[in-house]
């Protein structure tokens, strides 16, 4: 008698687990929990075999009996159904998807999970849905163009640039892993419409800074800790997300220092920024309010998260920036401009804008590199920008190195 749909919801599980038979060697057995599992029992030159077919409801009866008669017919021609399924799996293991799921597990030990998340969602969203299913070896330079060139038809050259970028580490992954022959990337050099260098926006002469700095200080925030980051990202000029992610336990207002862990830096490796009289005074203030743990800058609606990627922008706009003008990421550019032209150590202050280190094991311990200087550097800035804020910018200041 076949199995019915019905009879299978009805069988209650028993203490021991319970074979439901639908013919041909195709049963339902139902575990002492609950679980419905599908198995087929076949045999291959007179050795019996059974594979599991999946869990009911998902593998419905009718799937599972369509399984069955595939897998009949496997044995009817010779082949072991077995031997099929092992290389369907290694077929599957070897999609461009696939390699590239396991190459992003590789790295996550070493990247953020904001860059995680971001490789993952620019291949979910342009790259798996035309390239994902495909048998890596079999993909050349023409298949990844058509897809690099459908992102830049809809105006996103700078993120076909990146995918080919992304495409290529994954290529040469599945070369050191022998799933591919070469990378085919390395035929499109060229063939992108090449982008144009992005510079952030900011105000630069020291009389719009001093402006900017007015507006900062009188600004209207919803909350204090809105307020407290727009007034510090000035004085310590740390990349936005390293800004709202920070946590009062990476601070030591007793040494004026924050340590920002190496997982939330762009480069990896831990980031020290010297903090200025003014940023602890800032900080005190502030941490009463959200200390003395977790985020120092939380969000209005949920106290455990931080404030927001586009919070300090926003607030800019508010303050009458426009985005060509400024952006939370321009006081990068501002620090770095005035500090130049003031004279400071131009290496002082790309360690302070922690810019990376191109050889990789100078870059490993340099995290604390011109340190003295950099302290007297910082407290020098946040002096100048003083002075920007009452209007002045006198040559014997003491922001000259």
């Amino acid at each position: 008698m076949l199995l019915t749909d019905r009879q299978i919801r009805e069988t209650v599980p028993g203490a021991k687990p319970i074979k439901l038979n639908d013919g041909d060697g195709l049963y339902l057995l139902v575990q002492p929990n609950g679980a419905r599992w599908w198995r087929m029992r076949f045999s291959v030159h007179g050795v019996e075999r059974q594979l599991s077919l999946g869990v009911y409801p998902v593998i419905s009866l009718k799937r599972a009996r369509e399984r069955r008669e595939d897998m009949r017919r496997q044995v009817a021609e010779g082949m072991d159904p077995s031997a099929v399924r092992k290389a369907e799996k290694r077929s599957m293991a070897q999609t461009f998807e696939a390699v590239a799921r396991e190459w992003m597990a590789k790295r996550k030990e070493i990247w953020s999970s904001e860059y995680t998340n971001n490789i993952t969602r620019r291949l979910e969203q342009h790259v798996f849905p035309w390239l994902g299913s495909k048998p890596i070896k079999t993909i050349v330079a023409a298949d990844v163009l058509e897809v690099l060139e459908r992102i830049e038809k809809r105006g996103k050259a700078e993120t076909a640039h990146r995918a080919r970028s992304c495409c290529g580490e994954i290529f040469r992954f599945a070369v050191a892993t022998r799933r591919a022959d070469r990378d085919p990337t390395i035929d499109l050099k060229g063939a992108l419409m090449p982008v144009r260098a992005k510079h952030f926006p900011s105000v630069k002469r020291p009389e719009q800074v001093g402006e900017l700095m007015r507006a900062i200080e009188g600004y209207d925030a919803k909350t204090l800790p809105i307020h407290a980051a727009l007034r510090l990202l000035p004085l310590v000029f740390v990349r936005p997300g390293e800004l709202r992610l920070a946590q009062w336990e990476e601070f030591d207002l007793a040494k004026a220092e924050w340590r920002i862990p190496g997982e939330r830096m762009k480069m990896r490796s831990e980031h020290i920024v010297p903090l200025s009289t003014q940023a602890v005074a800032i900080l005190k203030e502030l941490h009463p309010v959200t200390g003395p743990r977790g985020c120092v800058f939380p969000s209005i609606l949920h106290a455990a998260r931080p404030i927001s990627d586009n919070t300090i922008n926003s607030a800019l706009r508010r303050l009458g920036y426009e985005r060509h003008e400024m952006t939370a990421h321009g006081f990068r550019s501002i620090a770095s401009t005035l500090l130049n032209e003031k004279g400071w150590n131009s290496d002082a202050i790309e360690r302070q804008l922690s810019h990376g280190e191109r050889n990789k094991i100078r870059g490993a311990y340099n995290y604390a590199e011109y340190m003295p200087e950099r302290r007297k550097m910082m407290q020098a800035w946040a002096d100048y920008l003083d002075e920007l804020q009452l209007g002045q910018d006198a040559p014997e200041s003491n922001m000259a190195a």
